[in-house]
């Protein structure tokens, strides 16, 4: 098997080498699961050392006379000798090489497309899950000419047959959550019974917002560009340890006093902000029933799904150049977007993540303030800026600002590569481009003559704003690409532009989004997508 992962993914096949240096042939776990002898000797006459789940049963056979020498009962020890090592430490299902959680991620500095993708992906899916962030996000999703926004929500709530859950890292301003739901309602969208929210996720209140509104006009021109909706001051209460919690509902009197509290708190902290704190406890007194019924605990939930061999789908919110640890700081969300979040705000292990799909626009936007340096000003009709941002209607679905514009940043985009692993590519927006004499990708940064290594993104504003870019320049195209089906459907200058991204990110583009409708994507296939494995050849 390691020789058709080398010859398929070679920019992993020392990792995957590595795996068995240590003595240990790990793999060879999902050749043999049903614990025979014949299969065991097999598996020893093709490797030197002993196999994960040789040592198991060695270790078991062990246990099982110390339990006899002591004296335990004899049917407890044969209902446990019933059952094969695999059966007992390895879950059947988590063998199998295309099972596994997937996630997907922005790239860049959000309003990478990611919703649409999920849309699409979570038809396929049993479960869809938010991880981190809150009502910050928004992901805008058209279906036969509806537009559906979501803050909250993963975007697979249109899938019928999916299960939404809202992770423990996510902060829920309960009043927009249940706006949205009622919305979904409107629209003739069913979702009972499949939203779940985690009874660890934090709450946000509308003085949290109020607080957030007071510390960005404080900062005049310096100001980070947040989007007002209380999620930095929430975190800030997480951090604090005087938070609430969704599950805090359930206990209403303990939820009463420590609401008290911590309206006290930010009243004290920030004078002349005033909290109608009786009025705010019969809203919660409210809609506790409500949201009760839609409480649970996710990490027990999403295990349960994983082990019966459930598809799980993890929608990122934001992007990694927001990332509160590796974005361009202060300008940053106040969570972490990047796989990390994925793990702590959901509560799996890393070994049940399978495939990391970055969504990364064809070209780069941010909105609010920070570094971007690869902006093109709007400079009105006829300039690249103008251009970018009225072709690709970029505003804000959460805000509805203006987004800033810019060519494609590659030394941006193996920075994030670094970061989160990822496994294929979902280039979005490809159409916008279209009309284009010329393409450009920045492929460089210079700071002060100095080219910077490859995947170098500096921590320091000061060095950030003095960066030169190194651009590489391609012909555009004029043809319409909207309705392209297939990569050899795109023009000729359209592929080259996409196999030149995929080169250049050493991360293959299965993904291409060729117009703004629900299905204008054209999908390259599972080969494609690193995760995707390369054959059933048996591992040694």
């Amino acid at each position: 098997m390691l020789s058709g992962i080398a010859a398929r993914h070679g920019r992993t096949a020392l990792a995957a080498a590595a795996a068995t240096a240590g003595g240990y042939a790990i793999g060879s776990s999902a050749a043999s699961t049903d614990g025979d002898n014949a299969s065991s000797r097999t598996s020893s006459a093709k490797c030197d050392s002993p196999t994960v789940l040789g040592m198991l049963k060695d270790l078991t056979s062990r246990v099982s006379g110390i339990e006899k020498s002591l004296g335990i009962l004899e049917e407890e020890r044969l209902a446990s000798s019933t059952a094969s090592p695999s059966d007992k430490y390895v879950t059947h299902k988590s063998t199998k090489k295309s099972y596994g959680i997937d996630v997907v991620l922005g790239a860049q500095w959000g309003d990478e497309g990611k919703g649409k993708l999920v849309d699409m992906l979570s038809q396929e899916y049993d479960v869809c899950a938010r991880v981190a962030g809150g009502s910050n996000a928004g992901h805008t999703i058209v279906v036969e000419g509806k537009k559906y926004k979501f803050h909250l929500l993963p975007s697979g709530i249109l899938n019928e047959k999916a299960t939404c859950v809202i992770g423990n890292g996510v902060v829920v301003h309960l009043p927009s959550f249940l706006n949205e739901l009622d919305s979904l309602t409107s629209k003739g969208i069913d979702y009972e019974g499949r939203v779940k929210i985690s009874d660890r996720a934090h709450l946000v209140f509308d003085f949290h917002q109020e607080v957030d509104g007071k510390l960005e006009s404080r900062l005049g021109r310096n100001k980070i560009g947040t989007t007002k909706k209380g999620i930095g001051p929430a975190y800030a209460s997480k951090i604090s340890r005087n938070g609430l919690r969704v599950g805090d509902l359930k206990e209403f009197d303990f939820f009463e006093s420590r609401f008290r509290a911590l309206a006290d708190h930010h009243m004290r902290s920030h004078p002349g902000l005033e909290i109608d704190v009786e009025a705010q406890l019969e809203y919660y007194r409210n809609i506790a029933g409500r949201v009760g019924d839609m409480t649970v605990d996710t990490v027990e939930y999403i295990d349960a799904n994983f082990v019966e061999g459930k598809k799980i789908l993890v929608e990122g919110a934001n992007a990694t150049m927001l990332d509160i640890d590796f974005g361009t700081y202060p300008y940053v969300t106040s969570s972490n977007p990047s796989v990390g979040s994925v793990l702590t705000g959901l509560g799996v292990s890393p070994s049940k993540i399978r495939g990391v799909y970055a969504t990364v626009k064809a070209y780069t936007t941010r909105v609010g303030e920070g570094p971007f340096p690869t902006e093109l000003p709007d400079e009105g009709p006829g300039s690249i800026g103008h251009h970018l941002g009225t072709v690709g209607a970029e505003w804000g679905t959460t805000t509805g600002r203006a987004r800033r514009c810019g060519w494609l940043d590659v030394q941006q985009l193996r920075f994030s590569t670094q970061i989160n692993g990822f496994t294929s590519v979902n280039l979005t927006k490809l159409d916008v481009l279209t009309g284009l004499d010329e393409v450009k990708i920045g492929n460089g940064y210079r700071h002060k003559g100095k080219l910077l290594s490859g995947g170098t993104m500096p921590a320091c504003l000061k060095v950030m704003s003095e960066l030169e870019v190194e651009y590489e320049t391609m012909p555009g195209w004029t043809e319409d690409i909207t309705e392209c089906k297939s990569f050899e459907d795109l023009p000729v200058n359209a592929q080259k532009y996409v196999l030149r991204v995929q080169e250049l990110l050493g991360v293959p583009v299965r993904w291409i989004g060729v117009g703004p409708n629900r299905l204008a994507t054209v999908d390259r296939g599972e080969g494609w997508d690193l995760a995707t494995p390369a054959g059933d050849e048996e591992a040694c």
